[in-house]
């Protein structure tokens, strides 16, 4: 409902509905009450300068009112100026239909990846269910039943022994080294690159001031996971990326990826605690991402069998 407020020049409207927002100021109350009902009812019609528009217009009005409030909204807002460079993009929102989104997808898994159009697609769909709830676009979601490319099988690339310490003795002294530790500290814990660098610890808990989800954590840790992380680590995400590529390349690793200290925790640690324990130590909150990073083999299941 728009406001009509005293100003020293006169009246002011404000209006605030469906993520639009305006005021104008007015000598006689009534004409800011006029204009108010009048932007009201065009905005409520979708008519005028508030129209849908194109589905351009809609991603770029998701990326000033919506992404802003998420942790990810830098990516958001990159990838949702790259949807717009789209042809999809330049279409009516009034005229968008399913197919239109399905030859989106088919144009898309010829430039990238399966799973990248996975996630652009969970973007959209995003997109256009705000604007069927809360900007009245649409009375369904023209995104509904287009469906989704299947994803690449998880990776499970599991780091040796023998491969951690030949990055060990790769490393050269200063941000190598750190990096190599705090790999190995990330074998151990199951914590992500850049919750291991914002981190600190008290004994032998690490605390997590912000995780993947939004959420602070709290990780145990061995005493081998206490003499690795020490006071911490001082190195920036880019820092760490930078060095653990240089020395597993001059190593000579192929296929290894820091990412992947987090299959070697989690299989680890399967081995001794239950999936319960093993979830809570990772931050998974759904036991059934646990399967994604398990990686231990049927050679390795086998001993274990005769104890």
């Amino acid at each position: 409902m728009a406001s009509i407020l005293r100003h020293k020049s006169g009246w002011r409207a404000q209006i605030a509905i469906r993520g639009v927002r305006k005021s104008r100021v007015f000598e006689r109350k009534q004409d800011a009450k006029d204009w108010a009902a009048r932007e009201e009812y065009l905005i409520r019609k979708g008519e005028g300068e508030y129209g849908p528009g194109t589905l351009g217009d809609l991603l770029d009005r998701y990326a000033r009112t919506v992404s802003p409030a998420k942790r990810g909204a830098r990516w958001e807002q990159i990838r949702l100026e790259l949807l717009k460079r789209d042809k999809l993009a330049d279409i009516q929102a009034k005229d968008a239909r399913p197919g239109d989104f399905a030859e989106w997808r088919d144009r898309r898994l010829e430039q990238v990846s399966a799973s990248t159009v996975r996630r652009e697609m969970i973007l959209l769909s995003a997109v256009m269910s705000v604007a069927v709830d809360e900007w009245g676009v649409f009375p369904v979601s023209p995104v509904k039943g287009v469906k989704k490319p299947r994803s690449a099988p998880p990776r499970d690339r599991l780091v040796t022994d023998e491969e951690i310490e030949k990055l060990r003795q790769t490393a050269k002294p200063g941000l190598e080294a750190e990096a190599i530790r705090a790999f190995e500290c990330a074998c151990l814990t199951g914590m992500r690159a850049g919750e291991l660098l914002s981190a600190t610890r008290e004994g032998r808990i690490a605390s997590i001031p912000m995780t993947k989800n939004g959420e602070a954590r709290q990780v145990p840790l061995s005493s081998r996971a206490v003499e690795l992380f020490g006071d911490g680590f001082s190195m920036k995400s880019a820092q760490l990326d930078t060095a653990f590529r240089r020395v597993r390349d001059r190593a000579g690793i192929d296929g290894l990826t820091f990412h992947d200290s987090r299959h070697r925790c989690i299989t680890d640690l399967a081995r001794i605690l239950d999936p319960l324990a093993l979830a809570r130590v990772v931050g998974h909150k759904d036991l059934r991402q646990l399967q994604t990073y398990y990686s231990e083999s049927a050679e390795s299941l086998a001993q274990r069998l005769d104890g």
